[in-house]
């Protein structure tokens, strides 16, 4: 069973270090929640995940599938089955959904294999309706273009659909519930749910317990300071929702 392991993870940008020793586990069919406040780290971990160049680690491993992919490509993660939905998804005008899509795929199938013609276009079309259908969404989508002019719901969405052609094994969602209304926060949680399940692992990361109304952790972890300090189950985010991190801070304050 695909998981992700990070031990001892520690990251710099430039001279700051932002993680100092993060350590979690998340498997296949696992839905984890990292939650905390501005500040700790929480989107550094998600872009040192996926190998962003700005981010530094300076000590500790990333696993995946007995794997260490430190030394990878943020592509060559991609094709290992792991992926990142960003929190400020870029706009790509001139490029259509459904093209990116199917060049994602298809850039996926020749690195496997080099003689790859990709997919077929019927083939694509086909799967695609499929997929907009699970997550209930219009067809007229896919023709425009990636994230021109789309509201807050509607890039997320995006990132939902991209999930659900290139189907990873490990899926980090970066703050998806940021800048989203109530409506657009349950039909992305839909879509979220709607792939959910034994092959897809989850790691969540917001500020707000609200996310969790809808999409539904196993665990919950809280970071404070580049370090998971604090970790439970589901329960442990309906505390924070009530008293704040003051108490955890003090705690961990205390363990120290």
């Amino acid at each position: 069973m695909p998981q992700l392991e990070i031990r001892n993870l520690h990251v710099r940008i430039e001279d700051k270090e932002i993680l100092k020793g993060l350590s979690l586990t998340v498997k296949q069919g696992e839905i984890h929640a990292i939650m905390g406040p501005n500040g700790t780290g929480k989107s550094t971990l998600a872009y040192t995940l996926m190998g962003h160049p700005n981010y530094t680690v300076t000590e500790g491993d990333v696993i995946f599938n007995g794997q260490n992919v430190l030394d990878l490509e943020p592509d060559e993660r991609s094709r290992l089955g792991i992926f990142l939905a960003f929190q400020y998804p870029v706009a790509i005008p001139g490029v259509t959904v459904a093209n990116f899509l199917r060049s994602a795929i298809n850039a996926r199938r020749r690195a496997a294999h080099p003689e790859d013609k990709g997919m077929p276009i019927h083939e694509f079309r086909k799967m695609l309706k499929e997929k907009m259908d699970m997550l209930k969404m219009d067809h007229a989508f896919a023709g425009r273009y990636l994230n021109d002019g789309f509201s807050g719901g509607e890039k997320k969405r995006a990132e939902i659909l991209q999930m659900a052609t290139l189907k990873p094994s490990i899926a980090i969602l970066d703050e998806t519930d940021s800048g989203l209304d109530i409506d657009a926060l349950r039909v992305v949680s839909e879509g979220v749910n709607a792939l959910s399940g034994p092959g897809l692992g989850v790691l969540v990361i917001t500020h707000y317990q609200r996310l969790l109304n809808y999409i539904k952790p196993h665990f919950v972890h809280v970071m404070l300071d580049g370090r998971i300090v604090e970790s439970g189950g589901p329960e442990l985010a309906l505390h924070l929702e009530e008293q704040g991190y003051e108490w955890i801070r003090e705690k961990a304050e205390e363990a120290a």
